[in-house]
């Protein structure tokens, strides 16, 4: 069994939302589709799609978006790459924790109904993580309660950083961790790029710096600052999981846990390495070796399988290839761990579709 915990899920249901924020895709004179978000345009595209811009036959908008409302389409994806489940989430383009609350409320629940439809059409199949407008915390807090008590989401996705200028050390976030901890839900945690608040100046991010090294340094800083800010002692029940190999975590874990008694203004009680529990990190690792690490240093017992299916840097095989594990870890990382942390019935989980076989 497989079940992939890092699989967005675009869906033109809540694009088009605001006439500035959007988000929109739009058809460029090039004939590329790009997304933009007030004025931010994502400089990432698959490689196959501008090779066919180039040669004159690329997407049409229409096209391209309806595949997305189609869940047959993810379906067939996951049959590929045999997965039995996935927790889809909105794309962090969309979080919208820089947009003004009237805004970023609503859009909260436009998004969680639309994947709770879209999930409903294959139950057994995929499940979906609650989005939620943490820039306005109390609202937050009711918005998640609504959707996993409500529409059957399995937890909280959520950015590492800048929140409308709230962190996650911030008092005002305990009710989001309230709510997490009465619904015995984790929070996922997957950045965003941060150019998309720098209003004109935001496509001054060369290279897509703040998406592709700054998600990792802002998941980090969801570890350091939930850690120094105490908020395990506050909410000792408290689940995060970290993508993307858990950000930094697990690779200067040795020089976070070293520093951390030298501050003046921590306020966690205990040492860093104590902290760990509250936490998990998937496999999303572009390396063998470095998959291996992450297992090695922290124990199979945190982690999860993650593979960013659909994203810009997602990876197409199976991720436990090749793993030096036991049978029993390779399976806590492939599904048992998912099963616990979310509550989950593995025997109420569907099966990918068999392979065809060719016939001469």
């Amino acid at each position: 069994m497989l079940i992939d915990l890092h699989a967005h899920a675009p869906h033109p249901d809540y694009y088009n939302q605001h006439p500035h924020w959007g988000p929109f895709f739009e058809q460029h004179q090039d004939g590329d589709i790009k997304l933009r978000v007030g004025d931010w345009i994502l400089g990432l595209g698959s490689p196959e799609r501008k090779a066919a811009v180039r040669a004159g036959n690329g997407p049409k908008l229409e096209t391209y978006l309806a595949r997305w409302a189609d869940p047959k389409t993810r379906l067939a994806g996951m049959d590929a790459a045999g997965q039995n489940a996935q927790v889809v989430s909105v794309p962090s383009h969309c979080y919208m924790y820089w947009a003004e609350p009237e805004f970023s409320v609503p859009f909260a629940r436009k998004v969680n109904d639309t994947l709770a439809n879209y999930c409903g059409q294959a139950p057994d199949r995929l499940m979906a993580w609650a989005h939620a407008p943490l820039n306005v915390p109390e609202e937050a807090a009711k918005e998640i309660r609504r959707a996993c008590t409500h529409l059957g989401a399995k937890g909280l996705v959520a950015g590492g950083a800048n929140f409308g200028g709230l962190e996650f050390d911030s008092p005002e976030m305990d009710p989001v961790w309230r709510a997490l901890c009465d619904l015995d839900l984790p929070m996922f945690v997957h950045g965003y790029n941060q150019s998309v608040t720098w209003g004109k100046k935001a496509n001054d991010d060369r290279y897509e710096t703040t998406a592709i090294v700054g998600m990792n340094y802002d998941e980090t800083r969801c570890f350091w600052y939930m850690v120094n800010g105490g908020v395990f002692d506050r909410f000792p029940d408290l689940k995060v999981y970290i993508t993307h190999g858990g950000g930094y975590v697990p690779y200067q874990l040795g020089r976070m846990a070293q520093c951390n008694p030298n501050l003046d203004v921590s306020h966690n009680k205990k040492p860093v390495t104590e902290y760990l529990k509250n936490f998990y990190f998937d496999v999303e690792l572009h390396e063998l070796p470095m998959r291996q690490a992450l297992i090695d240093i922290l124990g199979a017992d945190r982690i999860l399988y993650g593979s960013n299916f659909g994203g810009s840097d997602a990876v197409r095989h199976d991720l436990t290839d090749g793993l030096r594990l036991s049978d029993d870890d390779l399976q806590k990382i492939r599904w048992k761990n998912a099963c616990e942390l979310l509550h989950l019935d593995p025997a109420k989980l569907g099966s990918p579709a068999p392979k065809q076989v060719a016939t001469a």
